[in-house]
């Protein structure tokens, strides 16, 4: 069986996830001692053994629905969102002078992934919203490659997960370099999912649990505020973006 909660995992908080998954295991009654850390994530979410994943929005509803099973949606209480959702913030440079979006015309734009929808879809949508389109569009791997990329002069412009954003800033310097010009409109979380015929409801129940036995400590790390059911609809009539343009 695999487990992974890869997709909030940086160093930092690493002690604190598998502290969430060992409290899942016990809940549950059974699954795999550790957390999986070095394989492909789409490996991985469609792997047959998988027990227990979290996703993105993006992958759930291009690649994965109709193949695993949606679990529920961890709610991380970020400002302007619904329970259970999330947004990007668009940032800059601290020191650009430009001070709105719209003057970004014919930028470079970094983005983590283009199956990303914190660091993708919702930005294309909304700057497409704003008529706003870019010279170039630079992949960089993770939001916080986009970030360090603009602090150092290589991307002007980029749509950060808010909740990466804030886990970052209690560890990260990057975000001294960087300042919010904008943000996108929330959009359904990432989901918890699991191998197709497993079963959800008993997972759901071992999750919601292992947030209510983490210490406070680990609790306020990963910003757990509790779970919500979003429906599959809800995360596949989000609109699916473009494809980027050459770097």
């Amino acid at each position: 069986m695999i487990a992974m909660l890869g997709m909030y995992d940086m160093p930092a908080v690493q002690p604190a996830n598998d502290r969430y998954w060992s409290a899942i295991r016990t809940r549950l009654g059974h699954g795999p001692a550790q957390l999986t850390r070095d394989r492909d994530f789409f490996e991985i979410w469609q792997s047959p053994d998988l027990l227990l994943a979290q996703t993105c929005g993006l992958p759930f509803r291009a690649r994965l629905h109709g193949q695993v099973t949606r679990v529920a949606t961890p709610d991380y209480g970020l400002p302007g969102c619904p329970p259970g959702y999330y947004k990007s913030w668009i940032v800059a440079r601290a020191d650009d002078p430009r001070s709105s979006p719209e003057e970004f015309q014919d930028a470079t734009f970094a983005y983590n992934e283009a199956l990303s929808q914190s660091g993708w879809a919702s930005p294309m949508a909304y700057f497409s919203s704003l008529g706003i389109t870019f010279a170039r569009h630079v992949p960089s791997g993770a939001h916080v490659n986009s970030m360090r990329a603009i602090a150092d002069g290589h991307a002007d412009i980029a749509g950060i997960d808010a909740l990466t954003w804030a886990m970052l800033g209690s560890h990260d310097p990057v975000l001294e370099h960087l300042r919010i010009i904008g943000e996108t409109a929330p959009t359904p979380g990432l989901p918890y999912i699991t191998a197709a015929g497993n079963d959800a409801e008993a997972l759901a129940r071992a999750l919601e649990a292992a947030i209510g036995d983490l210490a406070q400590e680990d609790r306020e790390s990963l910003h757990l505020k509790g779970l919500v059911q979003i429906p599959d609809a809800d995360y596949l009539t989000v609109p699916m973006p473009p494809v980027p343009n050459a770097a």
